[in-house]
């Protein structure tokens, strides 16, 4: 293939859709995430091919690759675009409200938020309730989010290339039963006391994928199974319906709101951890996001949340956590 004679000329969102499809490997997945049409997609794809005079991917009916080409192009690709956004930010006229997703409301997140608002008070950040991690990285990529929270090591190696994190919290977990469960009379549920059960979480929800595989993790073993796929709940007053038709146990963590007709118990023996940290877009500059990262930091060392409890369990090689 023929390089163009204005193939200096490249369009960033050219670039950003590269990396899109780089990323999910799928072009009707990475088209959601850049909330475009897939023939526009293909389109921008054939002409920056053409632009560089060279194949970026190979592609399938069963997958989509990247040639050799499209993986010397990525990390350039990465670099422009987290310059052009830097660019932008630096020459906002008003800097723009951030956009937060907490995932849940009254999880410890909210309580960084509420300090970074206290921090930096000239600042808008905006809160959300809505994704787990996995469909909030999607959309951060994208541009159509600004910052989350949760398992960082749970995304995928080329979605984590184009984020940042910090780490936050060592979160413990807890199970959430009907008020009517044998287990429910229990102040703390030993990991062995669930073997034989059918656990909810979030199976199916390609937004929470990363809490799905947490727990098929923790569950490996122990003759604990993860419940099949649910109604998809998006919002606390959808989950609490739907945990109340199903009857069925859900791995939730400590600082789970209350569910009227449940109980909530901290799991031992050993208490399963879930790693939380704050996510960003790599290049992202913003009075609110160092707002964020300082109001988490202030908490975590006041309150020990970087301290790993004892007799704790956490997925070996879980990325994005403090060495041990």
């Amino acid at each position: 293939m023929a390089p163009s004679p204005y193939a200096h000329d490249i369009e960033p969102r050219l670039l950003r859709a590269f990396t899109a499809v780089a990323d999910e490997l799928h072009f009707t997945r990475a088209a959601a995430r850049l909330f475009v049409a897939q023939q526009a997609l293909s389109r921008d794809i054939r002409r920056l091919e053409r632009e560089l005079g060279a194949d970026l991917f190979v592609r399938t009916t069963r997958q989509v690759t990247l040639t050799a080409d499209g993986a010397r192009l990525l990390p350039y690709a990465r670099g422009v675009l987290a310059a052009c956004d830097a660019l932008s930010d630096a020459f906002r006229a008003e800097t723009r409200p951030l956009l937060v997703d907490l995932n849940t409301t009254g999880l410890a997140n909210g309580r960084v938020l509420e300090r970074a608002r206290e921090l930096a008070p000239e600042q808008e950040l905006m809160a959300r309730y809505e994704s787990g991690l996995t469909g909030a990285a999607a959309q951060i990529l994208a541009g159509g989010l600004d910052v989350s929270f949760g398992r960082f090591g749970g995304l995928g190696p080329a979605t984590r290339a184009g984020l940042a994190s910090q780490f936050v919290r060592y979160e413990p977990m807890a199970v959430l039963l009907p008020e009517g469960h044998p287990l429910a009379g229990l102040a703390a549920v030993p990991l062995a006391a669930l073997a034989g059960e059918s656990v909810y979480a979030g199976a199916g929800n390609d937004r929470t994928a990363e809490w799905t595989d947490l727990a098929a993790r923790l569950f490996a073993g122990r003759g604990i199974t993860v419940a099949p796929r649910a109604p998809m709940a998006v919002g606390f007053e959808e989950f609490r319906r739907i945990m109340a038709k199903l009857g069925t146990p859900a791995l939730v963590v400590v600082d789970f709101p209350p569910v009227p007709g449940s109980v909530l118990r901290p799991l031992v023996d050993p208490v399963p951890l879930s790693p939380v940290s704050l996510v960003w877009r790599k290049g992202l500059r913003h009075p609110g996001l160092d707002a964020l990262r300082t109001a988490a930091a202030e908490i975590g060392a006041r309150e020990g949340w970087l301290e790993r409890p004892a007799d704790s369990w956490l997925p070996a090689d879980e990325a994005g956590v403090p060495a041990v």
